[in-house]
C-alpha cells in the first residue's frame, strides 16, 4: 500500500515535515510492508517555506530589516532550475521575530519582506510566491516597497518614517528608483484572506487589535492605508476600481495591496500555490490513500484550510483521505462533507491539551498506527472508508 502523507503543522508544537515523520513512523509500526510518501505542506502563510525546503528548494538567507528596523537574518527558498523562490513574510516581518515579542502597532515595517525579495532577485528569480500571514505591520506594504526603491516623502519632501503610523503624512509618490527586475518578474500572493484595504472589513480595523493597535490607533492606521492607496492610484491604476478594493488587499497589514497594485501579483489560495509547489498532483494519482492534517480541525478549517484543499484533490481521483489532528471540533457529518473519510485525533488517546502538545511526537505515531487496521491493511479499504 502506497500512502501520502501531507500534513499542515501542529501549530505550537510541530512543524508539518515532523507530523508528517512521525505519522509514517507509526504506519511501520503497525504495517512495515507499507510504502509512505511524506510530503508536508502549508496554507501559504508560516510553514510555506518549510514545504518549499521539503519539496527540494535550497535555503537562501539574507540580512534584512525586522519589523521594527533591528536586523535580523532571514531564510528563503529558491530553486536555480526553475527560478522560482518562496518568500515567507512572517520571516522577515512577522510577530514571531519582534524583539522580545512586544507589539509594536504604529511603527512595525514591511522592509524586509522587501529586502528578502530583493535577494531572490539578486539570485536571478524570475517567479517569486510571497506568503503571507503572521505579520506584524499596518504599513499598506510601503516598507516592501521602499526596500524595492520606491520613495515615500511627506510635504516637506523628507522620507517618511516607517509604520503604518506615518502614513497619514505621505504626500508623494515615486516610482522613478523602482527595482527595473520587477516589471519582468511573475509575483504570486499566496494568501486566503479576502479583505480590502480600508473601512470594517480591512487591514487596521480586523487584524489592527491582533497587532497591538487600540481603537484610536486602528482608526489612524485605518486613514493612513487610505492616504497611501490614494496616492498610488494617482499615480498608477493596475485596476479600474482601484486596488485597494479588490479582495486580499486587507491580507498582511495591507502588504497585499502593494503587491497587487505596484507589483502585479496573482492572487491564489496559499494551499493551491503550495500544493503546486511541492509536486503534490503528480505523486496523488499512485497513492492509496492519503493523510492529511492539522493542530485542530474546527469551523476554521472547513473554510478552506489546508487539509481541506488535499481531500479535494484526492476526491477528485477516489482516492480515501484521512485526518490526523490534535482536537477536532467538527461532527462525523462535516467531516465527511469536507472529504475526510475519518478524523483521528491526539485528544482522543490524551485528552489533557498542555501534555499532548508536549508529547505531540510519540502521540502522532501511536494515532497513526491505529489507522492501520487489518481491513485496511489488506487493500479493503476502500470499502471501509465508505
Amino acid at each position: 500500500m502506497r500512502i501520502l502523507i501531507a500534513p499542515d503543522k501542529f501549530k505550537g508544537s510541530l512543524g508539518a515535515a515532523a507530523v508528517a515523520e512521525h505519522v509514517a513512523a507509526g504506519l511501520r509500526a503497525a504495517d512495515p510492508s507499507g510504502e509512505h510518501v511524506c510530503v508536508p505542506i502549508a496554507d501559504g502563510g508560516e510553514g510555506t517555506l518549510e514545504a518549499a525546503l521539503a519539496a527540494g528548494f535550497s535555503r537562501h538567507e539574507a540580512m534584512v530589516s525586522g519589523p521594527t528596523g533591528h536586523p535580523l537574518v532571514a531564510p528563503y527558498a529558491y530553486r536555480s532550475d526553475t527560478r522560482i523562490a518562496v518568500v515567507e513574510m512572517a520571516q522577515a516581518s512577522g510577530l514571531a521575530v519582534l524583539p522580545q515579542g512586544t507589539l509594536r502597532a504604529l511603527d512595525a515595517t514591511s522592509r524586509g519582506t522587501g529586502e528578502l525579495i530583493r535577494a531572490a532577485l539578486d539570485d536571478g528569480a524570475q517567479t517569486i510566491i510571497v506568503g503571507i500571514g503572521g505579520s506584524a505591520c499596518t504599513d499598506g506594504g510601503a516598507g516592501m516597497l521602499s526596500a524595492l526603491g520606491v520613495q515615500f516623502t511627506d510635504a516637506s519632501g523628507q522620507p517618511l518614517a516607517p509604520g503604518g503610523g506615518a502614513l497619514l503624512g505621505l504626500e508623494h509618490v515615486s516610482f522613478k528608483n523602482i527595482d527595473p527586475r520587477l516589471q519582468d518578474t511573475r509575483f504570486v500572493l499566496a494568501s486566503d484572506v479576502d479583505n480590502p484595504l480600508c473601512g470594517p472589513r480591512g487591514a487596521a480595523a480586523v487584524f489592527g487589535p491582533q497587532k497591538g493597535a487600540t481603537p484610536a490607533e486602528v482608526d489612524l492606521l485605518d486613514q493612513g492605508l487610505r492616504q497611501l492607496a490614494d496616492r498610488i492610484d494617482s499615480v498608477i491604476m493596475t485596476f479600474d476600481e482601484g486596488a485597494a478594493e479588490q479582495p486580499g488587499a486587507g491580507a498582511a497589514g495591507g502588504v497585499g495591496y502593494a503587491a497587487l497594485a505596484v507589483l502585479e501579483a496573482e492572487r491564489r489560495a496559499g494551499i493551491d500555490v503550495v500544493l503546486d509547489l511541492v509536486g503534490f498532483d503528480a505523486l496523488l494519482p499512485t497513492a492509496d490513500l492519503v493523510i492529511t492534517g492539522e493542530g485542530s480541525l474546527d469551523g476554521q478549517s472547513l473554510g478552506g484550510k489546508a487539509p481541506l484543499g488535499v481531500a479535494a484533490r484526492a476526491a477528485a481521483l477516489d482516492i480515501p483521505t484521512l485526518a490526523v489532528c490534535g482536537v477536532s471540533s467538527i461532527t462525523e457529518t462535516e467531516a465527511r462533507s469536507a472529504g475526510f473519510a475519518r478524523v483521528y485525533a491526539l485528544s482522543q488517546i490524551e485528552p489533557d491539551a498542555q501534555r499532548s502538545m508536549a508529547e505531540a511526537g510519540p502521540l502522532v505515531e501511536r494515532l497513526a498506527a491505529t489507522v492501520m487496521s487489518p481491513e485496511i491493511t489488506s487493500g479493503k479499504f476502500h470499502a471501509i472508508l465508505q
